[in-house]
């Protein structure tokens, strides 16, 4: 099983580890690309402060993070898992995971991420502020830069196992499974039972849920009926449509009653 998550936009501070290794990311043959982000990024940021701001899409308050990306290529590094934080990680909690259940999340977790393309959580990186709907003044738009090199590597690294995607959009749009992939990916809507609406905070604090319980109880459904089944043991309300045809994704409907 492989799972696509979102980052956070809120992260923690990278602390005093080594400073990055590109070389040592997960992903290898995303590296040009990587570097091609890193380097624009940490250039736009050791220059004029007011114009990075207004690139990142950053407010007043946030005028610190552009000092903190002109220093990412020396600023410590740990790894993602702790580095993101924010509803989703909160309600994953995997620090918490006992040993078993920690080794599965290393293997299946995979977060996405407009300055690093996408990263396991035991990658080693240093915090940043940089979302997928950035539009960088040399590289342009990143969801559309990460495409070509997520469509070489993505594949090998779904294997031949169930696709478990919980991306936002912005995420999503830099890497579409496609034609045998896509028949065994499933995403996911978290909704509102009694109003059928998308609740963004409770949407997040599930999905972080649904990772974990999954996680804990060990579960490896090896395709999107199996995973179905393995929710609803898992005490979820879950409803499913199956693609109509081919080459599609597996729609599921993950109902919760109180918002929380």
């Amino acid at each position: 099983m492989l799972v696509l998550l979102p980052p956070s936009e809120g992260k923690a501070s990278s602390g005093r580890g080594a400073p990055l290794k590109l070389e040592s990311l997960s992903l290898p043959g995303l590296n040009d690309a990587r570097e091609a982000v890193l380097c624009e990024l940490v250039e736009l940021c050791g220059g004029d402060e007011d114009k990075a701001r207004d690139v990142l899409g950053l407010s007043e308050g946030l005028r610190g993070e552009v000092g903190k990306n002109a220093e990412l290529r020396s600023a410590g590094a740990r790894p993602a898992g702790e580095i993101y934080t924010g509803v989703l990680y909160d309600a994953l909690d995997l620090a918490s995971l006992d040993a078993a259940a920690k080794k599965r999340a290393a293997r299946s977790l995979l977060v996405f991420s407009g300055l690093w393309g996408a990263v396991r959580v035991g990658d080693r990186i240093p915090s940043y502020r940089c979302s997928m709907g950035v539009k960088l003044p040399g590289l342009g738009a990143l969801g559309a830069h990460w495409r070509a090199p997520m469509a070489e590597v993505l594949p090998e690294a779904a294997g031949d196992g169930l696709v478990l995607d919980l991306r936002s959009a912005a995420y999503a749009a830099a890497w579409k499974p496609k034609g045998e992939v896509a028949g065994r990916t499933a995403t996911v809507r978290v909704l509102h039972a009694p109003t059928r609406k998308v609740v963004s905070h409770f949407n997040k604090a599930t999905k972080g849920r649904i990772v974990r319980s999954l996680l804990s109880a060990g579960a490896a459904p090896k395709g999107p009926a199996e995973l179905v089944e393995a929710l609803r043991d898992l005490g979820y309300e879950v409803e499913v449509e199956a693609p109509a045809r081919a080459g599609k994704a597996w729609a599921l409907d993950v109902l919760v009653a109180e918002i929380h």
